[in-house]
């Protein structure tokens, strides 16, 4: 019996999938949470061989949950099921110990062999998937480049940056620019979504 933990915000995806799983004869959902910072206690409590994390979940999201689940219970393969197929979400799955990486659009019998899988020791990537994360290439950006990116995500001014990063307000405006030529985009937040969507955050 191969033991399942859900995590997902949506009550109503959740339960569907709980519903759907079950209705395999060698599957057993022994837990299922809404959030991912409920992740590594409800894992600790059931002992799931497969955990299937939903990527946006409040209190942490599913991409740090894996890293997390990985890390605190190797033996429990991660599997992410999200509705966002896109070769950075890819990436950084995969960095953060998952296994499998399966889109909500699958086909139910998708998802069940993908499961399998995994148990079995190997690891489930949807195929256009891989080759878009492969065509996407290594992130060009540098260490610092990322990391005032990273600070821009909240919003704040070139100063708000500037003061949280400890450096000047031209050194930011230099790295921004630099990020904004990189991504190809006209500013710092279609550059933050561009970085993003290809794993280079």
């Amino acid at each position: 019996m191969i033991r399942l933990l859900l995590a997902d915000d949506q009550d109503l995806i959740r339960s569907a999938l709980s519903a759907l799983l079950d209705l395999e004869s060698d599957f057993e959902v022994v837990a299922a949470v809404d959030r991912g910072d409920k992740v590594v206690d409800a894992a600790r409590a059931a002992r799931p061989d497969v955990a299937l994390l939903d990527i946006e979940m409040p209190g942490l999201d599913g991409l740090a949950a894996a890293a997390l689940l990985t890390r605190e219970m190797p033996a429990c393969r991660v599997v992410i099921l999200t509705t966002f197929g896109r070769a950075g979400y890819l990436r950084r799955a995969m960095a953060a110990g998952a296994v499998g990486f399966v889109v909500k659009d699958a086909p139910p019998e998708a998802l069940a062999d993908a499961i399998r899988r995994v148990v079995r020791g190997e690891r489930v990537v949807d195929p256009d998937l891989a080759a878009a994360t492969l065509a996407a290439g290594d992130s060009p950006l540098t260490a610092r480049e990322r990391d005032v990116l990273e600070a821009a995500r909240a919003g704040g001014s070139v100063a708000d940056i500037a003061a949280a990063l400890f450096l000047s307000e031209g050194t930011v405006r230099n790295y921004l620019s630099s990020v904004i030529a990189k991504t190809g985009t006209r500013n710092r937040m279609e550059a933050l979504r561009a970085a993003d969507e290809r794993g280079w955050l």
